[in-house]
């Protein structure tokens, strides 16, 4: 019984002396790694105000004839608007206030119109590249006009205000920051026509804008 229990101990013994070594042997374990930082995914959620400034040209109509002349000039103003993302479609609504130099230059005869501002209230729908959003645009469109005609008395003038308007185009955005987004668009703008000094002549007014626009995106 003695020669078993001495056995024993020597057993246990050798197990001990196996497994302090192996406890001295170094680590296979690879070095720790240090945490990756991800940056937040950019999103076109949210509010945003901007100001822009562009090129405006267009044509003034009629109802006695198709063309009476050509408008150009500067254009400038601002915007306010919303995005909401979902995926990479990108929906938003958008109004902007436009201060327009836009005017035929007076003719022989005296006559001028000219557009003295306009705004819009558009609908968006692009699809998102990351950081880069193509979209189009469509909605309402207002301003005023100021025609000048030409009379043996001399040039007479009457304003209006065009309420009845549409206008739809296109952009291309680039969002520089999380916060700074630049960008330019196109936008046809057709104020509708609107009776001259109470007689028998309307006048239309439209035209094409091309603008940049830099906004901040809360």
């Amino acid at each position: 019984m003695k020669k078993y229990l001495l056995a024993s101990v020597a057993a246990l013994g050798i197990i001990a002396a196996g497994a302090a070594s192996a406890a001295d042997l170094p680590s296979r374990k690879g070095p720790v790694a240090a945490p990756v930082y991800i940056p937040p995914v950019f999103t076109w959620t949210g509010f945003y105000v901007g100001a822009n400034a562009g090129y405006g040209f267009g044509n003034v109509n009629t109802n006695v004839a198709n063309n009476i002349g050509d408008l150009d000039g500067f254009v400038g103003g601002g915007q306010v608007g919303y995005n909401y993302q979902m995926g990479q479609f990108v929906l938003g609504l958008e109004a902007d206030l436009q201060y327009a130099d836009l005017n035929t230059g007076r003719n022989v005869f005296g006559d001028r119109v000219k557009t003295d501002y306009f705004g819009t209230v558009r609908a968006r729908a692009g699809f998102a590249f990351d950081r880069f959003l193509p979209y189009i645009t469509g909605g309402w469109a207002y301003g005023r006009t100021k025609t000048d005609i030409g009379t043996l008395a001399g040039v007479v003038s009457d304003e209006n205000t065009h309420t009845g308007g549409w206008v739809i185009g296109g952009g291309l955005e680039y969002a520089f920051t999380n916060n700074i987004i630049a960008g330019v668009e196109y936008l046809y703008v057709d104020l509708g026509e609107k009776r001259v000094l109470n007689s028998g002549l309307k006048v239309g007014t439209d035209f094409s804008v091309v603008r940049a626009r830099l906004s901040y995106k809360f």
